[in-house]
Formats: structure tokens, sequence, C-alpha cells
């Protein structure tokens, strides 16, 4: 058995859904689990809730109370914050302890988006290592006596020329941070190029206290076979290979615990996750909103398979189930899974400067709260 201990965690696969903005609602987690319970024969792993603003959920915005609902049996909750200021970091944290609103609390200072970078945001704010440590200080005390921990994400750092992973796994850990999750590419090469696996390997060396996750570049079970092997580390995230694939999660418990992987769906067996997608999609959102939703997630379904420019010119109008189910029942269920849907999927795009504010590398130790950061929505 390949175990992962997380504070009061205890998981029985080292797996990690990694949050993703508009793709890890309720919905979509809903999706991994049944389907890990179906087809490895149990939910182990640890799914996490799309990103919200900490200020946001103190102030109780009302889409951001809606993107924290979790399923009546989901367990572990958990839920990943965005913060630049420990006050408002502590004040969220504390309001999660306080209203039960979760069981763990992931912290992300890995977005490279840049209308956040230039604010000091995500994955610009570990470069200010006294901040940074204060504001994952904030949200480790507002959890002391509880069962809940805290964990930390980051990337390698700002560009090849700013690297702060090792100074932020210390820190995280020696502020009380119960895990580090590392997604191996700097905030200049966003999605694009090759994650450093090399750099999670040094991370996991610098950082013996806690557990060190590895995140980037895992789109099946070798992959994160591979990663574990060859870095060292505890466990593996996993966000853009399952696009799509929201049955990765029984394949990936099934290698990672010494079981045989299932067979991958065919076009059929697809069809009927797609749909279950969609009627959960239509549950938390409503129906329209929910076809909205699903539509995004089509390419990513029937990459490889034959279904023709019409049906998919179709399918990415959706606007109603009825409708869904008419075009899903002219695809052919008997075509297996292709050999070319493996691979890289979703955003990838190209390396470039990262936007920072005026003068933020001047000095790693100041500890003024970027102004205006708090109130970015967006994951990473």
């Amino acid at each position: 058995m390949s175990a992962l201990k997380i504070g009061s965690l205890e998981l029985d696969s080292p797996v990690v859904l990694a949050p993703m903005a508009g793709v890890t609602n309720i919905a979509f987690r809903t999706l991994c689990r049944d389907l890990e319970l179906e087809r490895a024969g149990s939910t182990s792993g640890l799914y996490v809730c799309e990103m919200v603003t900490a200020r946001a959920l103190v102030e109780r915005h009302p889409v951001t109370m809606h993107m924290t609902t979790f399923g009546p049996t989901e367990t572990p909750r958990s839920l990943q914050l965005y913060t630049v200021d420990p006050d408002t970091t502590y004040a969220a944290a504390k309001m999660i302890v306080d209203e039960d609103l979760a069981d763990h609390i992931d912290m992300n200072f890995g977005c490279p988006v840049p209308k956040v970078t230039r604010k000091g945001g995500g994955s610009a704010l570990p470069y200010k290592r006294r901040l940074f440590g204060q504001i994952v200080a904030a949200a480790v005390r507002a959890t002391e006596g509880t069962n809940i921990p805290v964990t930390v994400k980051f990337r390698i750092g700002i560009d090849d020329e700013h690297h702060t992973h090792l100074d932020a796994g210390r820190i995280a850990a020696g502020e009380g941070a119960a895990a580090v999750a590392l997604h191996a590419r700097t905030a200049a090469q966003r999605y694009s190029g090759t994650a450093a696996w090399n750099e999670i390997a040094r991370l996991k060396d610098h950082v013996t206290d806690v557990p060190v996750l590895g995140n980037g570049d895992i789109f099946d079970a070798e992959d994160a076979e591979k990663m574990m092997a060859q870095t060292g580390c505890d466990g593996v995230v996993v966000g853009r290979g399952c696009l799509g694939r929201p049955w990765l999660f029984a394949e990936l418990s099934a290698a990672l615990n010494g079981r045989d992987i299932p067979t991958p769906p065919t076009l059929g067996e697809v069809t009927v996750i797609m749909r279950r997608h969609a009627t959960l999609l239509a549950a938390h959102h409503g129906e329209d909103k929910g076809m909205r939703e699903i539509r995004k997630h089509i390419a990513w379904y029937l990459r490889g398979f034959p279904a023709g420019s019409e049906v998919r010119s179709g399918l990415a109008r959706v606007s109603s189930l009825s409708e869904f189910d008419g075009l899903l029942g002219l695809l052919d269920p008997t075509v297996p899974f292709p050999a070319d849907a493996e691979g890289p999927r979703g955003r990838q795009g190209s390396p470039s400067a990262v936007a920072l504010p005026e003068g933020w590398l001047d000095d790693p130790d100041d500890t003024l709260v970027p102004a205006g950061a708090d109130i970015m929505h967006s994951g990473g």
C-alpha cells in the first residue's frame, strides 16, 4: 500500500486532485470520486475544491460561498485559499474552523496568471520570504487545536534567475504547514515546456520533516510512478492530466497500490461519464449554466475519438440535457479508448516574462501586503 499522511489526514493513496478554476467543483470531484470507487474499489485520495479568495470568503461573497459546496459524503473536504495578507488569512482560516467548512486547508502560491502576479499575488509572493512566512503562520495559528491541517503549494520561483521553492518549503514547514507541494515550473514557464522533476527531488532533500508532493506532467499512471521513483516525493498532485479523464484517479490509485490498472473506457462508457458529469453540473448550477459549463469539457472527453465535426459542433453549443442525450446517441459506443488520447492536455501556452509590481524584486524581506492583490480570482 502506498499511503500518505498529511497532519490528521490519513489517505490510502498518495494522489491529490489539484484545484483548477472552473473545473474542480462539486460535480467534477464527485465524478472523480465515484469513478475511483467503481473502477478501483476505493476512494482513497484527496480531491481539492476550486481555489477561493480568502477575502471573498470572509466577506461571504455569494459566488465564493457556492464554490465551497461539498457533497454529503465527501471526505475529507479540502478547500484551497488564495491569499496575500496575514490578517485576512487568519480570518478566513478561523471561519473555516468555526463554521466547519472544510477538513483541510491548502494555500495557493502557484498561480502564474499576469493579472495575479502583477499585483504581487500567486507565484510572485514567495519571493517576499517574511511575508510568505507570516501568511502561512496565520493560517496555522487559526487552526491550532483542531484536526485541520494546512498545506502550501508553490512553484520553483518567478523565473530561472529567481528560484524560491527551497526557501518556501523550509519556511512553510517551519511555520507549521503539514505538507508542501511543488509545481515544478517557474511562473515564467506558466504551463509550457517540461516540468523540472529534479527540483522536486531537491525540495524533498531540503524539506525532511513534512511530506513533499510533486506536481507537473502527470498524464497517466506510469508518469506518477516515475515521478515518485525519480524524486522520492511522498505524493503526486494531478491537474491538467485529468481533464476529460475523471477516471484517471482510479488508474493512479491502482498503480500506486500495486493493483491491476483498470481498462480505459470505450466511447460508449465515456458518453455515460459525460452524461453523469452534465447531470451533476446541472444539479449544482441549474440546467442552463450547467450545460454551458459542460461545453468546455467536450473536447477533452472526445480527444482522439472519431466523433465528426457536426456532432462536435453541436456538443460545443449544447443547451439542454435532452439535446445532450440526442447528440451523445450519435457516437459509436464500441470504439475503444484511442492511444493518441494520452499525453499532455489542457492549457500550455508559451513562456513569457512575469508581470510584477514595480520594485518587487528589490527587497525579499519586505512585508508590505501587495495592494489590490487580495481581490484576484484565478487558479494555478
